[in-house]
């Protein structure tokens, strides 16, 4: 039987470039290790074991989840040290409770006393828990804010004088690092957020209170920081594939985007000089992050098209209208022509999927389909 190649495929779909994820992979493996920080990949963006066994290749195994589904799943797949970075509620510590019964150590993250009196009270029963206290070192997400720390000591003192509870250490993810378009913007930011965890870290050790792990986040400042002093790990994770944002952010080049959807032209409107393909909000999803410094990628750019503006500039359910500044390209794009789209924001695109389509742009430019990845998704 013939190779099947993406001529083949049903579209929409999902194409994911092993040569640009294992480029992507090994930079950040490289960057990090030759600074001394472990790696600890947050793989809500790829959501695939196969992927996640290739990007701790050379570090520890250790990784990070985003939810308990990913967290099942991953243990399925072999790994054994998971941090579940979303804030943990009571009542889901039976679950991770259950998993960390195999032999997971599956940590925790709070930032709240009445969760950590949770977990005390829990671990006074026979459970045992890691846990991480979240640190908001500027994004203004989740985490004790930064300088302040309100509550720091008395949170850390209620998990490390519980039995059968490890305080793991601080945590924080810089995600206001998306907001910044050059790489000194960023190597600011990355300052900000390595002060913002250290300091946490200084004032338990200040205390007595032991802090082991002292874990930042974000994938522009692991490519920019100037100085990782006296942090432990990192958890990057669209770099795995990056996107139009990263790109546009200064995390990664125009060539080191490994994932894109394939869809089909399915009609042509010269009167208003567009073309619609059978990818709309559900296959791209309708994050407009890129827009931020970019506003003419409207929902991701054509890949390889004569124009480089040609875009989606909308969407509907399962329509995207793509136009271009200049005259459509009808005769070279007729009704059936295969187009890969380039999404804003990986982790989002690829959320409406259950398995990558893998082509190696190395082999034959990306035509024929090499394997099939699987990924999970739901909560």
């Amino acid at each position: 039987m013939a190779a099947q190649t993406i001529d083949d495929l049903p579209t929409p779909v999902l194409i994911l470039d092993r040569a640009v994820l294992r480029r992507n992979l090994k930079r950040m493996s490289d960057r990090l290790r030759e600074a001394g920080i472990m790696l600890r990949p947050h793989l809500k963006t790829a959501k695939s074991v196969q992927v996640g066994r290739m990007a701790v290749e050379g570090h520890d195994g250790r990784i990070t989840v985003s939810t308990l589904a990913e967290a099942r799943y991953f243990v399925e797949g072999g790994f054994k040290d998971i941090l579940y970075g979303v804030g943990i509620v009571p009542a889901k510590l039976p679950a991770i409770t259950e998993l960390r019964r195999k032999g997971v150590n599956l940590r925790v993250v709070t930032d709240n006393i009445a969760v950590a009196r949770a977990i005390a009270d829990a671990a006074s029963k026979g459970d045992t828990f890691s846990v991480f206290i979240e640190i908001d070192s500027g994004a203004g997400r989740a985490g004790l804010p930064w300088p302040e720390l309100p509550g720091l000591l008395d949170i850390a003192r209620v998990l490390h004088e519980a039995p059968n509870v490890e305080l793991a250490g601080v945590m924080t993810h810089a995600g206001h690092s998306y907001h910044e378009s050059t790489g000194d913007g960023v190597a600011k930011v990355a300052e900000q957020e390595r002060q913002a965890i250290v300091g946490a870290a200084e004032k338990l050790r200040a205390a007595g209170i032991p802090c082991p792990i002292v874990s930042g986040g974000s994938t522009p400042t692991a490519v920019h920081s100037k100085d990782f002093s006296g942090i432990t790990e990192m958890r990057p994770g669209v770099y795995v594939f990056n996107d139009l944002d990263q790109e546009f952010i200064g995390s990664c080049g125009a060539g080191d985007l490994a994932l894109s959807v394939l869809a089909s032209v399915i009609g042509h409107y010269p009167h208003r000089n567009q073309m619609l393909v059978d990818a709309g909000a559900l296959a791209l999803s309708k994050d407009i992050s890129a827009q931020e410094f970019q506003p003419k990628v409207g929902y991701g750019t054509i890949a390889g098209a004569p124009s480089k503006d040609m875009a989606v500039i909308e969407c509907s359910q399962e329509h995207g209208f793509v136009a271009s500044a200049g005259p459509m390209p009808y005769g070279n794009m007729p009704i059936g022509t295969r187009v890969r789209i380039l999404p804003n924001h990986a982790c989002i695109t690829a959320a409406a999927y259950d398995r990558y389509y893998v082509v190696d742009s190395d082999i034959d430019g990306g035509r024929t389909v090499v394997d099939v990845y699987d990924r999970i998704n739901g909560w």
